[in-house]
């Protein structure tokens, strides 16, 4: 009996017997190759497009990431510290530690979040940031300079710096058609 068990198992090991497993393999290799490139190929679209304005979730993320992070150390910090002196002082613990390091967190939390912004913005989004400082010495321009023809080239200079279109120029209406439209 175990000779013919024998026999079967080498009788049902030709090469028809390896070709019946290959759709399944080609079907579970498949699936290794496209199920990963899903995702791949939607990342790529988002940030090739910008498709979902993914550049402002990335400066979100950046931003209040790091705030979190900033935030959550200093108030374990804080409370750490304050619970230490309110032993060596009282020689018990306090909740006034607690409540002392999160009116501080509230305050803080502003001030840092600004900073954290201008941070990211001059470090990873420059147009922006330059784009900002661009329309700032602009305005500043603006109120010290009285000359038209040198105020029109400068706005569309700023136009191009910040906004960066494909063309830009500046239409002012006359003197005498804007005479003319009030005496009617």
């Amino acid at each position: 009996m175990m000779i013919e068990g024998r026999t079967n198992i080498l009788e049902n090991d030709g090469p028809e017997a390896s070709l019946r497993g290959l759709p399944g393999a080609i079907v579970a290799l498949s699936s290794l190759l496209v199920i990963p490139s899903i995702p791949i190929a939607t990342g790529i679209a988002i940030l090739r497009y910008r498709l979902y304005d993914i550049d402002i979730l990335i400066n979100c993320t950046l931003v209040y990431g790091s705030l979190t992070a900033v935030l959550v150390s200093l108030y374990f910090v804080g409370m750490v510290v304050l619970q230490r002196v309110f032993v060596l002082l009282t020689g018990e613990q306090s909740t006034l530690a607690v409540v002392a390091s999160t009116l501080s967190i509230a305050a803080l939390f502003n001030p840092l979040r600004r900073r954290i912004q201008s941070f990211i913005d001059r470090r990873f989004y420059r147009s922006k940031y330059d784009a900002r400082k661009t329309l700032e010495a602009f305005s500043a321009t603006l109120r010290d300079e009285t000359d038209l023809e040198a105020l029109n080239d400068d706005l569309v200079e700023v136009v191009r710096e910040t906004m960066q279109p494909a063309h830009a120029s500046l239409w002012l209406r006359s003197e005498t058609s804007a005479e003319g439209e009030q005496a009617e």
